[in-house]
Formats: structure tokens, sequence, C-alpha cells
């Protein structure tokens, strides 16, 4: 049996027509950038956030990009983001000249761990950006506790964590602002690049508006600086349709969620995710650990364990393999091996689960038996 890591394909042919029919719309009027399709996804993805204000933006990395700096975050400054994310959280901090300051994660959220933030505060920080990794929310209630302490901006990164709550809350609600990924991936994803910002602030929406396009406030009178993060139509064509079957597959996610841990609940060498019991987890990624003491034969281990899968048609991921202070391009923030040991242990034993919406039991059944297999053999 094959189980990739993730079909598009299926789930493209299950909204085929309506998604074709919205494409030859936007080049029928060539509305080519922004536009109506755009400007109705944005009304759209705002309401399913039960947030004012949806801007558009090329891409997921853009829009970590635009909040910053919308918010006056420059060189010199600081901002808190944790050493267990995607690399486009950084470039969010260090586009604005500003320097990352890495924070480990929690060992069961595996989010930013909010008793180690404050230990990162210095004179220089700014802002806190709180990742919701993998699709579950991060603690903001703690969060924001100390952001307002201290003074910081809290913003939200929610690039995996589409209509994931906290505290009955959706994410993009729980802070000044946050942004999207929909790299064609995600839960909610684009048939190219694309992402979001959402907020709350009519005077940081107005802001960011201009900026995405060239700090226009209208054709050619340029109020601020900008840059082109301008979405493209059919990706908002496409999200438009997309959009109206979110919930039902993120249930799909959580269902797929439900049967692994069902099978793999009595496999005594793995560590399941934690769902945290504030929050309702969306499942963008099923990330389990191998267990043991010494974590270089675990590394070994999971680095088996994946070559197994893959001898047995079972397509798996590695988030993330290397971790942000382990990267050669943050040699200069002068961390060293060591210095995150949840977030390094979490990179050397943690492996990514085939999961979308429309796998089949047969499929998860197969799966989570030859991991079962794999460690009794």
């Amino acid at each position: 049996m094959q189980v990739p890591f993730l079909d598009l394909k299926i789930q493209y042919k299950s909204i085929k027509n309506e998604v074709d029919t919205a494409i030859q719309k936007v080049i029928d009027n060539t509305a080519f950038i922004l536009g109506e399709s755009v400007a109705n996804f944005e009304k759209a993805f705002a309401e399913a956030h039960n947030v004012k204000h949806c801007i558009g933006t090329s891409s997921g990395t853009d829009g970590n990009h635009l909040v910053l700096w919308a918010l006056g975050i420059k060189p010199g400054d600081e901002v808190i983001i944790p050493a267990n994310t995607f690399i486009a959280t950084a470039w969010g901090v260090t586009l604005c000249g500003a320097k990352p300051v890495l924070v480990d994660c929690h060992p069961e959220s595996y989010n930013i761990d909010p008793e180690k933030v404050e230990a990162a505060i210095t004179p220089n920080t700014k802002a806190i950006v709180a990742v919701h990794l993998y699709g579950q929310p991060a603690d903001m209630d703690r969060l924001k506790e100390i952001a307002d302490k201290h003074n910081l901006i809290l913003v939200e990164d929610a690039a995996q964590a589409h209509l994931a709550e906290y505290k009955g809350k959706k994410v993009g609600s729980l802070a000044k602002a946050a942004s999207f990924s929909f790299y064609p991936g995600k839960n909610l994803g684009a048939y190219g690049e694309a992402g979001a910002v959402v907020t709350d602030d009519d005077e940081l929406a107005v802001k960011i508006k201009m900026m995405r396009e060239h700090g226009q406030s209208r054709k050619y009178y340029h109020d601020t600086f900008g840059h082109n993060y301008r979405m493209e139509g059919i990706q908002g064509a496409v999200l438009g349709v997309k959009l109206k079957y979110l919930n039902d597959w993120t249930e799909g996610r959580r269902k797929v969620a439900s049967k692994y841990r069902e099978l793999l609940g009595d496999v005594s060498e793995v560590k399941l995710p934690v769902e945290m019991p504030e929050s309702k987890h969306v499942y963008h990624l099923f990330v389990i650990q191998v267990n043991g003491d010494d974590l270089e034969k675990r590394k070994e281990k999971r680095d088996a364990l994946q070559e197994f899968l893959k001898e047995n048609g079972v397509a798996t991921g590695l988030h993330y393999a290397i971790p942000l202070h382990q990267q050669k391009c943050f040699n200069y923030l002068g961390y060293k091996k060591g210095d995150f040991p949840v977030t390094e242990e979490l990179a050397e034993s943690g492996i990514s689960l085939p999961m979308y919406a429309e796998l089949s039991d047969e499929q998860i059944e197969y799966v989570a038996a030859k991991i079962e297999k794999f460690f009794n053999k």
C-alpha cells in the first residue's frame, strides 16, 4: 500500500468543478492581482476567525514581515520567537533589521515555553511572536500576561493553525495581529504562494493594506514605505472555494489524529502528541517522538523508522530536523548545541506521520501496523 504524506490531488478532485470555474472567472475578468476574488476571500476569512480585518498577502512569510514592520519593529530591536518553528518566523524579524531571540519549546505543547520567556527579555526587546505550531495554539494567556507586564507587543504566527481555538476563541483574534500561510500543503492551501494578516485594529489594518501595495493610499500616492506583498486573484479564488470546506476538513484531520492515538496508544516506544486542555488542535502535522534515554540512539532509531516506513510505501516528514539555532545563517546569534534541549530533542527524535482529511481508516491502520512491526521486529 502507498500512503503519501499529503495528497492534494484527491482534495482537488472533490472540488474540481468549483475551483476550475472560480479560476476561469478570474481569467475572464483579467483580475490577476487582488480584485474581487481576493476581497471576497478576505471578508470570509475574517468572519471565520472572528476578526474585523483580513489583508491578503503574497505569502505567509510576507505576512510575518508586514505585521512586525507595520508595528514599528526596526534595526536594534529584539523580538522573541520560539526555537522550534519554521524559519519563516525568523525572517519576519530579520527583514525588519531586528534580532531574533530564541526561547525553547514546551515538552508537551511543542510551542514556546512561557516560563522561559522572561529570562530572554532585555531592554531592547519589543515583541513576542507566539507560533501556533503544528496546529496547536500557544499558551496565549500566559504570554499576554508577560507581554503586558513588560510593555511588549504580542503577535501570532498562525501559519499552521487555521480555525484552531484557544479557550473557545479562534486563533488570529488573540493578539494585536496574526499572520497566516496558505502554502499549498497547509490546512487551507492555495495553488501557489499566498498568505494573510488579520487584526481587529482599524488603523493597523489600513497601514498594512497600504504597505502590501508599495505604501500606496491610492494609485501612485505613496504615504509610507511598503513592498509588493499583494495576493494574486487566482489564489483568492481558490482559497474562497476551499474555505467553504475547511470546517469539514479540519474535523477530518482531528478524526485521523484520534485514530492514530487509538492504534498507537499501546506502542511504548513512541510518544504521541499531546492536545493541551485549553486548545482545539487542527493537526496540520501529527508528530510522534521515538522514546528512549539516549538522544543519539533515539535519532538513529527515528531515522531507521523513517527508512522502514519508506520501504513500505509510507511517506513521512521531519519538522524540523535542524533547529533555528543550529542553522548556519544564524551563527551570528551565538547560540550553540545544547542551548535549547527540548527543541533539540524534538528535532532528533520526532517524525511526522501522513496527515490529511482524506486518509482512510485502512491507510491509518496500515501506517500504525508498520510502526508497531518496526519496534517488534
